[in-house]
């Protein structure tokens, strides 16, 4: 397995083996903590695409026919697979992503958590019994597989994003193709291996890498039934009006600005920890990572000095380094852009309280790196308040009371995640019962629902009707059918004209 990580090339996966595709285009792998490009990615075209889909097409209808406990217990050999190879696939992770071995860890074992919940397939796919719904009719419902389904997937969890997909959606009967992000690719062929390894027919599960050409060959195509997408809220609502156009089941969630309150009652021992922990862990690329603190009344003031000296003292550093306590930026790119919003916000009038910036690691000159950066006295006008920055940098926002911070959270145009640290339970309670978003952590910074939960924001975090993973996850990647029937000896002579009724 370790060759995905060592090879030149990094191609695709389809009909069970390592192809090169039909393309000609390729782009560079970077090693994000040393700025060299590591291996080529060769990127897929449209018949690529076709081609996997045919291959997912032609193996589908056996799976499908496939008993339920028998795809489960290819999930299950997936599932120790998974356990035992955890730390290769963190390392891989790392050398693509950048995040810290640690985190690179604990994002496999995500993953491996909704392995784990598919494994539970033949339960949840049970449907529903009425007997005798009418005199001498039986009503039943069942839920069955799509047919061949898709997944885009972002580079911020190259493990754990796919696996929100892939496990239920192919223990429910389904075959799948991966887009995986371009820029930390590898992750996905190695799980490719696995599966194969597993015991998965070929065909089942395929792998394409690419851009947007790969992306929009999948939304148009006609045997994909339906498409899941996780990435940045643009990128989202063009998933889901040009799947939905397609005449496709699209499930596309979208971007976050995920607020933290702090209560003056809150034990600030613990918000300390908590903010700096869901802020520049993983460097902030996380759709989760809380990215403005709402203040409320004298607490900002005692926050905020523990707070700059914590984000002064981050251990930045390549992420295999075990005192490592925050990685690279994936990307040049995605650096100069974070940078950027940095410089805006002192252009915008926020306090640069710690300044990140132009950070240069002994050995790694050439990294991606830039240190935790601190904003206070941000308000709600400024870009660096609205916009997601998907990056280390922390808004510290004053606030009166609990009400403007509430309104605050509920009048933003995203509603992924958001925390309330409190002593107070009716504070907590009614936080809870008010608050516009889609996942809610009380004392719990990054509130993460586990697998048999589901994943998903509100208003334009999540475009579509059902969360990622669980048994909404399940509702996704199946369709329901109901089934009424009657004998010959219960059905009464002659044409009935009149709109059946319970008889």
């Amino acid at each position: 397995m370790q060759a995905y990580i060592d090879s030149a090339d990094v191609g695709h996966f389809i009909d069970g083996k390592r192809v090169s595709g039909s393309g000609e285009r390729s782009q560079p792998v970077f090693n994000p903590a040393t700025g060299a490009r590591a291996r080529k990615l060769l990127l897929g075209e449209a018949a690529d695409v076709d081609a996997a889909v045919t291959s997912a097409n032609a193996a589908f209808p056996a799976w499908r026919d496939t008993p339920p406990i028998r795809r489960a217990r290819v999930m299950l050999r997936f599932l120790e697979l998974m356990n035992k190879h955890r730390d290769e696939l963190a390392a891989i992770i790392t050398a693509e992503h950048g995040k810290v071995f640690s985190d690179a860890q604990g994002e496999v074992s995500r993953g491996i958590d909704v392995i784990e919940f598919a494994c539970g397939i033949p339960q949840l796919l049970k449907g529903d019994y009425t007997e005798q719904v009418s005199t001498g009719i039986d009503n039943w419902t069942m839920r069955q597989p799509l047919g061949v389904v898709a997944g885009i997937t972002p580079f911020n969890f190259p493990c754990m994003v796919p696996c929100w997909m892939f496990p239920v959606a192919i223990a429910a009967g389904n075959a799948f193709v991966l887009k995986p992000s371009e820029r930390d690719p590898s992750a996905s062929l190695f799980m490719a291996e696995l599966l194969k390894e597993a015991g998965l027919p070929d065909g089942i599960f395929n792998v394409v890498q690419g851009d947007k050409t790969v992306v929009d060959a999948l939304l148009v195509h006609p045997d994909v039934k339906a498409v899941s997408f996780v990435g940045s809220t643009p990128i989202a609502n063009y998933i889901y009006e040009t799947g939905a156009k397609h005449g496709k089941r699209v499930q596309a969630l979208g971007g976050a600005k995920n607020h933290m309150v702090i209560m003056p009652d809150a034990d600030l021992d613990k918000a300390v920890d908590a903010l700096i922990g869901a802020a520049y862990g993983s460097a902030g690329e996380r759709c989760m990572a809380i990215s403005v603190a709402l203040l409320v009344g004298d607490v900002a003031d005692r926050i905020m000095p523990r707070l700059a000296e914590r984000a002064r003292a981050l251990v930045v550093k390549n992420g295999m380094e075990a005192d490592a306590e925050m990685g690279p930026i994936v990307t040049r790119q995605a650096l100069e852009r974070i940078e950027g919003y940095i410089d805006l916000g002192v252009k915008e009038g926020a306090t640069l309280v710690v300044d990140g910036r132009g950070l240069k690691v002994p050995g790694h000159e050439d990294g991606f790196f830039t240190g935790g950066t601190l904003f206070d006295n941000v308000t709600p006008e400024m870009r660096i308040y609205k916009e997601e920055i998907f990056g280390p940098v922390l808004a510290c926002v004053r606030v009166r009371d609990f009400t403007q911070a509430v309104d605050l959270i509920n009048a933003h145009e995203f509603g992924n995640g958001v925390a309330c640290f409190t002593s107070d339970g009716h504070v907590a309670r009614e936080f809870g019962r008010r608050i516009e978003v889609g996942m809610v952590g009380i004392n719990v910074p990054i509130p993460v629902p586990m697998a048999w939960h589901g994943f998903g924001g509100w208003k334009r975090s999540l475009f579509g009707d059902t969360h990622a993973y669980g048994e909404e996850g399940v509702r996704f990647y199946t369709k329901q059918k109901s089934i009424m029937q009657r004998w010959s000896e219960s059905i009464e002579k002659g044409a009935e004209f009149a709109m059946p009724t319970a008889k």
